[in-house]
C-alpha cells in the first residue's frame, strides 16, 4: 500500500465527501476549510464568505489502487468546474497540491481537459498549494452518513 494525502474544493463538502468515499482506493475522507486568511475557522465564518476559505474534503487514498490522475478524473466528474470565483467563493473549485508531483500532474491535466472541449461552460478550477487544513465541525464530517441524504 502506498498511502497518499490530496484535497480538493468542489462545493458543498457534504456531497463532495459522499462522493469520494465511492472511489474505489478511497482510505478515509476529513472535511475542513483551506486557502483562506482567518487563523481556525469555524463553518460560521466561512459561511459568511468573506474568509477566503474553500470547503474542501482531505482525502487519504492509496496511489497503486487510484492512481493520482485517476483521482483528478473522479475531481472533475462530480462537480460542476465552473464555479466562478466571487460567487459563493467557499464553493470553488480547486486543485489544492500538497507535492511538486500532485502540482505537475494536476496542470497537465487540466491542460488535457481544457485541450478536449468537453464541457459547454469556461473551466475555472484553480490548482494551487496546500495550506494549513482546518477541520470542520464534528457534526459535518460524514454528514450524509450521519443524516441521510
Amino acid at each position: 500500500m502506498c498511502i497518499k494525502k490530496a484535497t480538493f474544493a468542489a462545493g458543498c463538502f457534504w456531497g463532495v465527501e459522499e462522493d469520494f468515499l465511492k472511489c474505489v482506493g478511497v482510505i478515509d475522507t476529513v472535511v475542513g476549510y483551506m486557502g483562506g486568511r482567518l487563523k481556525n475557522p469555524e463553518y460560521e465564518d466561512v459561511l459568511t464568505d468573506t474568509t477566503g476559505h474553500a470547503e474542501v474534503v482531505q482525502i487519504t487514498y492509496d496511489q497503486h489502487k487510484l492512481p493520482y490522475h485517476k483521482l483528478l478524473k473522479c475531481f472533475f466528474e462530480l462537480h460542476n468546474p465552473s464555479t466562478i470565483p466571487g460567487t459563493k467563493y467557499k464553493y470553488r473549485s480547486s486543485i489544492f497540491y500538497h507535492t511538486p508531483e500532485q502540482k505537475v500532474i494536476a496542470e497537465g491535466f487540466l491542460k488535457e481537459l481544457l485541450i478536449l472541449n468537453l464541457y459547454d461552460y469556461k473551466v475555472k478550477t484553480t490548482i494551487v498549494n496546500a495550506e494549513k487544513f482546518y477541520r470542520a465541525e464534528e457534526y459535518h464530517q460524514r454528514y450524509y452518513e450521519k443524516n441521510g441524504k
